[in-house]
């Protein structure tokens, strides 16, 4: 298996542990990342504002996939998602269609929807398979994990068409593999809050404060995130719940992509996965292992 990697904005730039824990893991399940040359942002930040030119961004990458000859793969789900709404409005939408291919001509460039997109967890589930996940697995984990999913996996549900947005399964199964027991809590589907941080950063924290705290009442060990965005404002900001209460808040939890815990599981070293990078010390879990 063969995939263009996309490396979108937010996890070069402040989670390189995710890309390093993915490649690792990913080739110890015999999945290969082609480095795709000359990619830009996907498109997302800039569709509220101005919808073609977003798209031309959009279609652009997944041109430079397809000179690759492969479909295109993203630890990110803005970018993932994003990416598959262009794609799906640009094969319906002839006119918009026409609109971009005008402007890539320019780049002698076409958009023709044969590259498919998808996010790390969406090649797992469906081209990888939980099967063989569990038999990379040299040392289950035996922790009480809490899967965080996070909104643009699964939204829009009715064009992502990935898991129930109402009842989510798939990440449960991918931490399972490793050996982990994954706890449920009640806002197990809320977001973490992380997109209001620039916009209204005291409801940014509450929203985090009650995942957090539903989260803490299940006795879980850990949080797992399929998100670099999540993943930041987890690992950055739990420390900060307590401000406004004298410092009494819940205690902070690890936090972790699930490459890492994969990682982990498959026998790699913590500096393979770039365990030293996470803010909430993970050393004392490790320790329990």
């Amino acid at each position: 298996m063969k995939y263009a990697y996309f490396p979108g904005c937010v996890t070069p730039l402040r989670e390189n542990a995710y890309e390093l824990s993915a490649r690792n893991v990913i080739a110890k399940l015999g999945v290969e990342l082609v480095e795709l040359n000359e990619s830009s942002c996907c498109g997302f930040f800039l569709d509220a504002v101005d919808h073609l030119s977003s798209s031309v961004l959009a279609a652009r990458n997944l041109c430079t996939a397809k000179e690759m000859r492969c479909d295109l793969l993203t630890l990110c789900p803005t970018c993932s998602g994003h990416l598959t709404r262009i794609r799906m409005e640009l094969l319906a939408d002839p006119k918009l269609r026409n609109n971009v291919n005008a402007i890539l001509s320019k780049i002698d460039r076409k958009f023709d929807g044969s590259v498919e997109v998808k996010h790390l967890t969406k090649m797992l589930i469906e081209d990888v398979g939980i099967s063989r996940i569990r038999r990379s697995v040299v040392r289950p984990l035996g922790l009480k994990i809490a899967p965080h999913y996070g909104c643009h996996i699964m939204k829009p549900s009715d064009q992502l068409h990935f898991d129930n947005p109402e009842s989510p399964h798939l990440l449960d199964s991918l931490v399972e593999a490793t050996g982990v027991e994954c706890v449920d809590y009640l806002e197990k589907k809320l977001c973490c809050g992380a997109p209001l941080m620039g916009v209204n950063e005291t409801l940014s924290l509450r929203i985090l404060r009650e995942k957090v705290r539903s989260i803490s009442l299940t006795g879980a060990e850990a949080i797992v995130t399929i998100c670099p965005f999540c993943h930041t404002h987890f690992d950055l900001n739990q420390m900060r719940l307590g401000e406004d209460q004298g410092g009494k808040g819940f205690p902070a939890l690890p936090v972790f992509h699930y490459t890492q815990i994969l990682g982990l599981a498959q026998g790699y070293d913590p500096d393979d996965l770039g365990l030293y990078e996470n803010r909430v010390p993970v050393d004392g879990l490790l320790n329990t292992m």
